[in-house]
């Protein structure tokens, strides 16, 4: 199968079900899949091909499904960018992929025109949207502008030809997804159908998806984790509400409460925002029955709180890494046993630790973890030598496995443990500091909303510890009370030596507590 025959399949099978909510819109299975076939008509129109990359710089919505699911069907390759993405680093990714086709919404303009004027490939710009942006910025573009707005079902010249599919198979590339370059340039993930479906199955199997659940997202599609809450709504069909981010909580609560959301996916900054809101209480959010977590590990307290607040739903601490997707979940009723584990290997797959010379660790070691399965990336995008520090020969012969670059632990039972990733360790006194676990004490902490953790040049000690932490409104702490806490929880090397307060930690686009800007 190929990944854009899911939506066929449910298209045919439940054509008029709602597959998609976008504010008060509400789109079918047959609706998305007959503008997927016109607009791939449109593709093909303007000679794309297969193989091309056509990438989409879109708000979430209706129309980046619709163009995800088109690429694919004219055996194109989606390559989502995230909208928060300045010029610069749009450029870049445009000229990395080489890619023939941009889909932009017209609110992005003063982004997406200066990159197209840096890119030589682009030969096609389809601007999405209804604003008298759109058909100034179109003009601007001459030959390679178009205008395309599903709100009044306007396709561009070319998009009622009848669709003729391409000779694709599952071994070609799906996606193209840029990794966020936090130390260096964006590496482009290659996808194929195979590495895609893989994951969409096994994740959306051990989650027990089902065609009557109604799934918020609330995660940017260019983001792998918002993206695969669509692919699998597809494949179970069942129905996406799609809003364009939590930057507005009681909006997304209010929309949860009408639509009877559930399953919520988020990551920990989108909880710690959920629970520091006072009136959550009075949201009756009893239709829920799943809340997801990646990106980042929850910390226990976040846990604890999280279960408290919803008794009834499952919670899914999971780790996962774009070159495969997802890796290990932890299911719900190993939560009391081991609250900080991210669980085992996902179904289809197989998961170890290594230490520094690759050799197979036992259980209770700590090493860097390596994944065996089909939904392992083909590659970083004409980027070989960084694709042999990471796919690398396998237990047999002819096959590739992928070095995570992450440090985990393994208890006694082969349960894993996120430790850091291998360039963040502080070594501190010539011992080994983990921040997350120095991150997880200062979580416990009564009053603590976000907390991060690095390693600072020390004369004597090599690096030390310093932790920056965001305070709930009303909470108040000095530096050496927060210092005194770890040190009753902690060894001695492992506390932090400098506390500083914030009003905020810097974010990526994802809403991942990014460290690289701290110091």
């Amino acid at each position: 199968m190929l990944l854009h025959e899911t939506l066929e399949n449910s298209a045919r099978n439940h054509p008029d079900k709602v597959a998609l909510v976008c504010g008060p819109t509400r789109y079918t299975y047959r609706q998305i899949d007959d503008w997927a076939n016109r607009f791939a008509c449109f593709l093909r129109s303007r000679g794309v091909v297969r193989g091309d990359r056509v990438a989409t710089f879109l708000d979430n919505g209706i129309e980046t499904v619709v163009a995800i699911y088109a690429a694919l069907k004219c055996g194109a390759v989606f390559m989502p960018i995230n909208p928060l993405t300045r010029k610069d680093k749009l450029a870049y990714m445009l000229n990395d992929s080489r890619a023939s086709v941009l889909v932009a919404h017209d609110i992005l303009v003063s982004e997406y025109e200066d990159a197209l004027a840096q890119s030589k490939s682009v030969h096609t710009c389809v601007v999405a949207g209804s604003s008298p942006d759109a058909g100034e910025s179109v003009a601007r573009l001459g030959a390679r502008g178009l205008h395309y707005d599903l709100a009044v079902e306007q396709f561009p010249a070319g998009s009622k030809l009848a669709p003729v599919y391409p000779e694709t198979i599952d071994q070609d590339l799906a996606s193209i997804i840029y990794t966020s370059g936090s130390t260096g340039d964006p590496k482009g993930v290659m996808l194929t159908h195979v590495n895609m479906l893989s994951a969409d199955r096994s994740i959306s199997t051990y989650l027990g998806l089902r065609q009557d659940d109604i799934i918020i997202c609330v995660l940017p599609l260019a983001f792998d984790y918002g993206l695969y809450q669509v692919l699998m709504s597809v494949l179970v069909g069942a129905t996406v509400v799609m809003e364009t981010s939590f930057a507005f909580p009681v909006k997304v609560l209010e929309t949860m409460v009408r639509e009877k959301v559930t399953v919520f996916p988020g990551v920990p900054t989108v909880f710690s925002m959920l629970m520091n809101l006072k009136t959550l209480p009075s949201y009756d959010l009893s239709s829920l029955r799943s809340i997801t977590n990646t990106a980042a590990a929850l910390s226990e307290e976040h846990i604890r709180q999280l279960r408290a607040l919803f008794p009834h739903a499952q919670l899914f601490s999971m780790y996962g890494l774009t070159e495969c997707k997802r890796v290990t979940y932890l299911p719900p009723d190993q939560l009391d046993v081991r609250p900080t584990s991210v669980g085992r290997g996902m179904p289809n797959e197989e998961v170890w630790l290594v230490d520094e010379e690759g050799k197979r660790l036992p259980y209770g070691s700590t090493g860097e973890l390596v994944i065996r399965g089909s939904n392992v990336m083909r590659g970083y995008w004409e980027k070989p030598e960084a694709t042999r520090e990471r796919l690398r020969p396998g237990p047999n012969a002819g096959e590739m496995v992928l070095y995570s670059g992450d440090l985990f632990r393994t208890d006694a039972e082969g349960w894993l443990y996120f430790v850091a990733r291998r360039d963040d360790i502080i070594k501190s006194r010539g011992e080994k500091v983990s921040p997350r676990e120095v991150e997880n004490v200062l979580y416990s902490l009564e009053g603590v909303l976000e907390a991060a953790v690095i390693g600072v040049p020390d004369p004597l000690l090599g690096q030390s510890v310093k932790a920056f932490l965001v305070l709930k409104s009303g909470a108040s702490y000095t530096e050496r009370e927060v210092i005194k806490y770890c040190l009753s929880k902690l060894e001695s090397f492992m506390a932090p030596k400098h506390v500083q307060f914030v009003d905020s930690l810097p974010k990526t686009n994802t809403g991942k507590i990014k460290k690289t800007g701290l110091s």
